[in-house]
């Protein structure tokens, strides 16, 4: 349970609200790549944080991304024709290059001097992990690039699907470090099996636990936390634990136990207050599955299931297509695809919970530490300190989720490489 005002900290990410500051000291990934990767394409409008920018991609192939609204009399660049090596504005043909600067001014007299004196604001941009990452902070605090866990080589394999949900961040991130939901949610896909450890093929998830009510246990760390749900396995429960540890790493992603294909992690990026792009990915396993395939495992295949902006075709107003005669033959919630069951929930909930009047119980723990976690970091940005993850002495590369099954007398965060943040700062 939070109080308003705590709640107002974790949700509120629009203008100079302190999680919008916390999150513009990280790197933040604003597109997929594959929104923006024909040289000349359709500009495409980027929402990030409540304000809007215009990404492109020259004819030379280089990226670029500028404020939404021209320098001149704010209008729109989405709009603009993207063509010989810049972006011109239809309203006057000022024109700009991929990195600010105004190389046509059709409007103005030859040689005027205002070209030299004006310049479009563009952000240091990286492409990585199938990401376009943007610098959205002051350009003289900017780090140095740091890959993301998902995607520690530039050849890392990343399968990534795109949705746009009509929620706040934090309940979507809640969600997702929610390992207790899974065993009831997502009981169609997510099934249990006399398997060794967890493992996936082209229908469903395998796991070897018919535990429905996990024991949870949270550690702080210098990035974020981690925390362990612990349950009973099919095979030698009164000797071994099944483990599955899930790594939040703030602001942006967490890391989800694996299976035997592949490595899987959500990416979730507030677009205002209201709405997030919600990002799953299958990454870095020896089977990863191709974009497609991924997208048509999860039911969240563009054009079928997402439109073209990635707004999902189920929504509260048709009950997002739940199947009631699916459900009486034994499918558990009547919608088919991980993200979509997930959507449903928090969609359900509002567009921003107030968690000063929600139930909490043991099974929700790593809730309440991400709550605690979040709320606190954006109270030490606002009282004008350093972002959470920011001082981590630990590379992402190094982080890693993990599940399986061990010996009762295992502490799980021995099976984790990051150690907590009290011996980060020693």
């Amino acid at each position: 349970m939070l109080t308003h005002e705590e709640n107002e900290l974790l949700t509120r990410v629009e203008n100079d609200a302190p999680m919008a500051q916390l999150m513009r000291q990280h790197w933040t990934p604003v597109c997929l790549v594959e929104e923006v990767d024909t040289p000349d394409g359709n500009p495409l409008r980027v929402e990030v944080l409540g304000e809007t920018y215009v990404a492109f991609r020259d004819t030379k192939g280089r990226l670029g991304m500028l404020d939404e609204l021209c320098p001149h009399r704010k209008a729109s660049l989405v709009y603009g024709r993207n063509e010989e090596c810049g972006l011109r504005c239809l309203y006057h043909g000022w024109k700009m290059d991929v990195d600010g600067n105004i190389v046509a001014m059709s409007s103005e007299p030859e040689g005027s001097p205002l070209m030299d004196k004006v310049k479009a604001r563009a952000y240091p941009l990286r492409e990585w992990g199938g990401f376009v990452w943007a610098w959205l902070g002051e350009k003289d605090d900017m780090p140095e690039f740091q890959p993301p866990a998902f995607a520690p080589e530039e050849d890392t394999p990343v399968a990534v699907l795109k949705i746009r949900v009509p929620a706040n961040w934090a309940q979507i991130h809640e969600g997702q470090i929610d390992s207790a939901h899974s065993s009831s949610l997502h009981s169609s896909t997510m099934k249990p099996a006399r398997v060794e450890s967890a493992s996936a093929d082209d229908k469903a998830w395998y796991r070897p636990s018919t535990d429905k009510s996990p024991r949870m246990q949270t550690e702080t760390t210098s990035y974020g936390f981690h925390y362990a749900a612990i349950r009973k396995p099919i095979k030698n429960a009164k000797t071994h634990n099944y483990l599955r540890i899930t790594e939040f790493i703030a602001p942006y992603y967490s890391l989800i136990p694996p299976n035997n294909n592949y490595k899987v992690a959500s990416v979730i990026v507030p677009i205002n207050d209201d709405e997030t792009a919600f990002h799953f990915l299958a990454f870095g396993g020896p089977n990863v599955p191709s974009n497609a395939e991924w997208r048509a495992f999860n039911h969240a295949v563009p054009g079928k299931d997402v439109d073209k902006k990635w707004r999902t075709k189920r929504t509260l107003e048709n009950d997002f297509m739940q199947d009631r005669e699916l459900m009486k033959e034994g499918h558990f919630t009547g919608v088919p695809g991980i993200p979509n069951e997930d959507i449903i929930m928090w969609v359900s909930m509002g567009s921003r919970v107030q968690r000063s009047t929600d139930t909490l119980g043991a099974s929700d723990l790593a809730i309440v530490e991400f709550r605690r976690l979040m709320a606190d970091a954006a109270q030490k940005v606002a009282d004008g300190g350093k972002a959470i993850g920011t001082e981590s002495e630990i590379p992402q590369g190094q982080i890693a989720s993990h599940e399986g099954v061990h010996p009762k007398e295992v502490d799980w965060r021995t099976l984790v490489s990051s150690p907590s943040a009290d011996q980060a700062a020693e």
